[in-house]
């Protein structure tokens, strides 16, 4: 298995009752995001991924969505729309996360801007779910592994 650096972390976030966090670590195992109000619900979902280039594609049709407002916990400067189900990141020095499929639309977007889940329909992230427990950090480097 080989490392070929993508990208790094730009913000974290979590969910709570009262709102969205934004924080420079998260804890995270097989279940989730071990502070999320979603943490152990569908472990397929567990951990959502955006890359800055969807609050791009937001901006160039006039909307100016805050970090978060796509609901990410981890938002990177690289562009992870295009991988499979199946394929590997790794973050920091442990953490691995294995996407599960493209992240579907919500209504909670429309919030935002009505315009937004039609924008954003292929472009607003992917889940992954959690293959090795870790805590990452705001700045962290991803890597994408190749399977050899």
């Amino acid at each position: 298995m080989s490392l070929h650096q993508t990208g790094k972390i730009l913000e974290l976030f979590y969910s709570t009752n009262d709102g969205r966090i934004n924080t420079t670590e998260l804890a995270l195992d097989e279940k989730g995001v071990i502070e999320d109000k979603y943490y152990d619900k569908d472990i397929q979902r567990s951990v959502l991924i955006t890359s800055q280039e969807s609050y791009k594609l937001a901006a160039s049709h006039g909307i100016d969505a805050p970090y978060s407002a796509l609901g990410e916990n981890i938002l990177i400067d690289y562009n992870p729309y295009h991988l499979r189900p199946g394929a590997r990141l790794a973050i920091g020095d442990a953490l691995v996360l294995e996407i599960s499929q493209n992240c579907t639309l919500c209504k909670s977007l429309a919030k935002v801007d009505a315009r937004l889940p039609k924008i954003l329909k292929d472009d607003r992230g992917v889940f992954a779910k959690v293959i090795n427990s870790g805590t990452i950090q705001k700045g962290d480097n991803i890597y994408l592994l190749n399977q050899q």
